[in-house]
């Protein structure tokens, strides 16, 4: 796993210093990468390619980049892992290729001078964002994997065209200081993360999962293909159903799974897992502990509240599984003085509060291990949402309901405000004493309700009002309009066969890549830790598309088929317990120990200088929240992670200290 960055001049003098300024850009990427550094550069043609390493397969200078091919023709910078190089690798060799070393990267280049660009990556299964430079036709490509595990940025910047793993290279480009996109503000607020194709600043974007774009050196244009589309694999697997039994289903899913678990086993460096003792990362585990020799290394993040705390159930699946495990319970401390650095890790505004255990398991599994697989992705693929569940209810609840009488219900129960509601309830409780349990939380499911009425009850806009932060982010983002999404845009997506799977498909395009991949992929770079997500093997993707969606929610269960491969490795009694997750209590820390820090950040002349958001909603939540008359921790979090970000990224790039070693607090027990 790497950094990557580079330059290319499509007009204007290219200068001596290119090389130079690719150097400073790949320095801002030394976290991800902290083995060694290159660069390559041809002044000529106004192309610079910088790398930083992280050395997984083949640690000896044979695996140094950027690399050229053979031939001479392709240069690379490549961020990532092709899984299945060694069949790759026999293949060319029978083609006449000879090999140096025997890393990944050379077989890319080997496959792309005989397949192309596009049919090496339509070849490739794996995780990367690459660039390959094509010095006879003067063309730079730029790759991302199919699901979107590793992160590209790019743009143009006064006749540079700059690409980047993070924004932060693209801004140590000399005078770059890009104006924020006030319609992706609008976008991150309402979900908490930023979607691609768009990025926090004006005219830099995140290329597509799937996604090829191709610079011209010669002028400044580019083009833009798809060699995978998961629009396309869902209308596939929708047109070309599984129909075997459900004995062959899970016989199929089982094979293909333990091939992804083993082929992400290989590495030239010591290898674990995280396990949260949830079902899908039990199974990956599971997986990975029946094909290896030695026992595999676990690790398990522990919080003292109980709400809070998967220790224990980790603990007795890594018992019954026979693995090495290791568990580190911390207090409030160990997360809160993670906060402050938030803004660089992330590098733009992001609003996901399991951030913080995500970093913290990756800094303990980076003491033993480079490598570590997760679980991730089983909650898309495989049913695996608690909303889903809720959103299909409210949809059958509704549909007796005209659209017209939804939406005017919706606008005359918002126009009662919140308090009023609270105290029609409060005086209920008084008439009715003992029967208005959790009148608060029912005050704000009201307010929810209100919220799905008013947009109008279709299927997706019900979605996206549950999966929503701020419900309108343009009457809080001044002077933004927010952009489409696959949950507004009907042709990003596929014609399905029901609600259930098109909000898998949403979250799988949405979510899953621009949320929980990012997350992982920056926890894990902080350290210098490569994460690898067996479920998201392209080919059980394309499987899981194809299977009924019964075989995914069954008799209450979701994940069914998962499940009955667990129960193969793992008694029912250490998995089968209700989706807990994998957060944090920011809603009891922001009325304690982050208070100060959140009033310092959310002060009302401060977000009325900054100009970007309007203060009246955002101190009216604080103070509710402060108040404990809703837990508004997930809204007010959004808004501080961008106010956090603003102070770190405003204004011209600067030299800022690398992050020193961390420790746990004296109170941490393993």
């Amino acid at each position: 796993m790497c950094g990557i960055a580079g330059i290319l001049r499509a007009r204007g003098p290219a200068g001596l210093e290119l090389e130079a300024i690719a150097e400073r850009m790949g320095e801002e990427l030394a976290h991800r990468g902290p083995d060694s550094a290159g660069t390559w550069a041809d002044a000529s043609a106004g192309v610079a390619l910088a790398h930083r390493r992280l050395a997984i397969l083949d640690l000896s200078p044979n695996g140094a980049q950027p690399m050229r091919s053979a031939s001479g023709r392709y240069v690379t910078t490549f961020n990532g892992e092709i899984y299945n190089h060694a069949d790759l690798r026999l293949e060319l060799a029978r083609r006449g290729h000879a090999f140096r070393g025997h890393g990944d990267t050379e077989v890319l280049l080997a496959a792309v001078e005989a397949w192309g660009i596009r049919g090496a990556l339509e070849r490739a299964n794996g995780m990367f964002a690459l660039a390959v430079w094509d010095g006879r036709e003067r063309l730079l490509h730029l790759a991302r994997d199919r699901i979107g595990e590793k992160p590209l940025y790019y743009g143009w910047w006064r006749g540079a065209f700059l690409f980047g793993s993070e924004l932060k290279a693209l801004r140590a480009f000399p005078g770059c200081d890009p104006p924020i996109d006030r319609d992706a503000l609008a976008l991150y607020m309402r979900h908490g993360y930023i979607a691609a194709p768009y990025s926090i600043y004006r005219g830099f974007s995140k290329l597509l999962p799937g996604g090829l774009l191709t610079v011209s050196a010669r002028e400044e244009e580019a083009s833009l293909a798809r060699y995978w589309s998961h629009v396309e694999a869902a209308r596939r697997g929708a047109a070309a159903p599984f129909a075997g039994t459900d004995a062959e289903a899970v016989e199929q899913v089982e094979a293909l799974l333990r091939d992804a678990v083993r082929i992400r086993m290989h590495a030239d460096v010591p290898l674990g897992a995280f396990l949260s003792g949830g079902i899908d990362s039990s199974t990956v585990v599971a997986l990975m502990q029946s094909q290896s020799a030695r026992r595999v290394k676990t690790f398990t993040i522990g919080f003292h509240e109980d709400a809070f705390d998967e220790a224990e159930h980790a603990r007795r699946v890594a018992r019954h599984l026979g693995t090495d495990h290791t568990e580190l319970y911390l207090d409030a401390s160990d997360a809160l003085q993670l906060v402050p650095s938030l803004p660089a890790t992330y590098d733009e505004p992001f609003a996901d509060d399991s951030q913080l255990p995500t970093i913290l398991v990756s800094r303990l599994a980076r003491r033993e291990v480079t490598v570590s697989l997760s679980g991730d992705a089983g909650d898309e693929l495989f049913w695996g949402y608690r909303v889903y569940r809720y959103a299909d209810g409210v949809r059958r609840s509704l549909r007796w309901i005209p659209r017209a009488a939804r939406r005017a219900g919706g606008r005359a129960l918002l126009a009662v405000p919140l308090p009023a509601w609270k105290a029609v309830l409060d005086r209920i409780e008084r008439v009715v004493p003992g029967r208005m349990k959790g009148r608060r939380g029912l005050a704000l499911r009201l307010r929810t309700m209100a919220e799905i009425l008013r947009s109008g009850g279709s299927d997706a806009q019900l979605y996206r009002t549950l999966v929503s932060r701020w419900k309108q982010p343009t009457g809080l983002v001044r002077g933004a309009q927010e952009p489409p999404t696959p949950f507004t845009d009907a042709r990003a997506s596929p014609e399905l066969a029901g609600f259930d799977d098109w909000m898998m498909f949403v979250d799988a395009v949405t979510y899953l890549p621009d949320d929980i991949l990012v997350k992982v992929d920056r926890a894990t770079m902080s350290v210098g830790l490569e994460g690898r997500v067996p479920l998201l093997d392209h080919r059980l993707v394309e499987l899981a598309w194809r299977l009924p969606l019964a075989l995914k929610r069954r008799g209450g269960e979701s994940k069914w088929v998962l499940r009955q491969i667990l129960y193969r490795h793992v008694p029912r009694a250490l998995v089968d317990r209700p989706k807990m997750g994998f957060g944090v209590p920011i809603g009891g820390w922001l009325r304690g120990p982050l208070r100060a820090w959140a009033e310092d950040l959310l002060d009302e002349r401060s977000l009325e200088r900054d100009g970007y958001l309007d203060p009246a909603p955002v101190r009216e939540k604080l103070a509710d929240h402060l108040s404990s008359r809703r837990d508004l921790s997930a809204d007010l979090w959004s808004v501080l992670m961008f106010q956090a970000w603003l102070r770190e990224w405003s204004g011209p790039m600067r030299p800022r200290p690398r992050p020193r070693a961390w420790e746990p607090s004296a109170s941490a027990a393993t």
